[in-house]
């Protein structure tokens, strides 16, 4: 394998030079000089950010995903790797999920001669947004593809544990934003107003029986209300209220039920109040789906890399937009352990890089099952 000081390196590098979704244009620089250094070949595919790569020779192709993206968040870890980037973070980690998959690349193109096809490596922008996958879809980077993998490090998993399980794997993603526009006044006259803030308290307290008296015992679904914004003073009734926040569900039909309820519910409310309730529904990645066949053969990856393997209950309700890409062909995805105080997405979080001792050999053997 690459030389793991090596591969640590192009991990700091990532980490101290982060972009966010779609402007990771010297992300993609350093990817492709590393890969040109290398005499790795680059694929032209029309693709403003992000890259495609390919190691070995004939008709059957398998795929190799990372995400390289960061998020717009200021890093509070005081280490000699701090972004240089301010208010921009890889607190997500996919600094280690590029260092990973450059250090499989490596791998395989040595093993080139060995391999009954080619691997196709997908370097993909804006992932943390959720329209990155589906993008290189489009752009046909899957044509002729059989199976396409990847995986996501997991900071509330040891190093040296994997995680997986077939079907759902992560959730749907959905945002919604509700726009409520009342009439302001005085505080002291409130008769004379519609006050958008009650109508806002009384959604809160609706939304909220969404999952707990729509969604089955058997099934699961999460509603979280993320931000809610009205008025600026004391003594004034404001005119509009705000909220966002987000569905997260695991089959077509509870994210359908999910939506209508909300839509239900806005209308429902805006006809007892008066008001006007505009719902902005945005559907963003679906679930990730194992295909079954496709996780045998990671977990004997894993297992036979020496990850302590976990097969899960329940998915993931964070989501994924590999989701685009494993919609389209047979995928896997899975989880490997970074062992972390804090969680993804936190200005705090600080994956431990030994994950990057395994990481690459799990996807080197599991893409020589996949052909």
């Amino acid at each position: 394998m690459t030389d793991i000081n090596q591969v640590k390196e192009w991990r700091r590098v990532f980490h101290r030079y982060p972009e966010v979704s779609y402007a990771e244009f010297e992300t993609t620089k350093r990817l492709r000089k590393i890969l040109e250094e290398h005499e790795i070949k680059i694929v032209d595919y029309p693709l403003q950010t992000g890259l495609v790569a390919e190691v070995g020779q004939g008709e059957k192709v398998v795929a190799l995903r990372t995400d390289i993206d960061a998020l717009p968040i200021l890093e509070q870890v005081d280490s000699e790797i701090r972004s240089s980037a301010e208010g921009v973070m890889h607190a997500c980690g996919h600094d280690i999920h590029m260092a990973t998959i450059l250090a499989a690349t490596m791998e395989l193109k040595a093993r080139e001669a060995e391999l009954p096809g080619r691997v196709r490596i997908l370097f993909q922008a804006a992932e943390e947004v959720g329209s990155g996958a589906q993008q290189m879809v489009e752009a046909g980077v899957l044509d002729g593809v059989k199976a396409v993998t990847g995986f996501h490090n997991d900071p509330t998993l040891k190093v040296g544990e994997f995680a997986i399980k077939s079907g759902a794997m992560t959730s749907a993603v959905d945002r919604f934003a509700i726009h409520i526009q009342g009439k302001g006044g005085h505080a002291a006259k409130p008769e004379e107003s519609n006050d958008p803030m009650i109508i806002l308290g009384q959604l809160m307290t609706s939304i909220q029986s969404i999952v707990s008296r729509n969604v089955s015992a058997f099934d699961s679904a999460v509603v979280t209300i993320g931000e809610v914004s009205a008025g600026n003073t004391w003594n004034v009734i404001p005119d509009q209220a705000y909220m966002q926040g987000t569905v997260r569900t695991f089959n077509a039909a509870t994210r359908a039920k999910a939506e209508e309820r909300l839509q239900d519910l806005c209308a429902g409310i805006a006809k007892a109040f008066d008001a006007n309730i505009e719902l902005e529904y945005i559907h963003l990645p679906n679930a990730v789906i194992n295909d079954e066949a496709l996780t045998e053969k990671a977990v004997e990856a894993a297992e036979e890399t020496g990850y302590s393997v976990q097969i899960l209950g329940e998915p993931k309700t964070i989501g994924e937009d590999f989701s685009a890409l494993s919609d389209t062909v047979p995928g896997v995805f899975a989880f490997i352990g970074s062992e972390s105080d804090y969680d993804l997405h936190h200005p705090k979080y600080q994956p431990d890089e030994r994950i990057l001792e395994t990481a690459p050999d799990y996807l080197v053997k599991l893409i020589q099952k996949l052909f």
